[in-house]
């Protein structure tokens, strides 16, 4: 059977899992890629260095963020969200932000962007030579949609 989430549905997909596809464009290209996050309800929140997905969601803020929950192929929930583009600026909020990704993802082995900042411009980051400054950012829902199969109960 074919259908549409229900909202707790979709909220719950959202809550249950850290890996997602954030889609972004820069009026010429369209570009997605995975990313780690968490849900707060309100913000999906992830981090990255500097690069092209950062470059155009500082050029258009508009993005879509998309998530599945795959048991086989005629099993599965997605999905999607539309929102808007907010890099964090506040080493308060930086801070916060971080400490709810670690507290959620301590079990799993992440990214490397997801240690969390120190309170000044660079940091050394233990497994990396060099210098690397995260950038932690929140993508504000606006709207949300999702779909699901489900053959288990036909």
């Amino acid at each position: 059977m074919l259908g549409r989430l229900s909202h707790a549905d979709i909220e719950e997909v959202l809550y249950n899992n850290v890996m997602g596809r954030i889609g972004c464009s820069d009026g010429e290209r369209n570009y997605i890629v995975p990313i780690s996050y968490i849900y707060d309800g309100q913000y999906i929140i992830a981090h990255s260095i500097s690069g092209m997905k950062i470059d155009m969601m500082r050029k258009n803020p508009n993005v879509c963020f998309e998530v599945d929950e795959i048991k086989d192929h005629t099993n599965w929930r997605s999905v999607i969200v539309w929102g808007s583009y907010e890099e964090l600026e506040d080493e308060r909020e930086k801070q916060e932000a971080m400490k709810l990704f670690v507290n959620k993802t301590m079990r799993l082995k992440i990214s490397e962007t997801a240690i969390l900042p120190e309170r000044t411009e660079k940091r050394v980051h233990p497994r990396s030579p060099g210098f690397i400054k995260p950038i932690i950012y929140r993508i504000h829902v606006t709207e949300k949609t999702g779909r699901f199969e489900n053959s288990d109960n036909i």
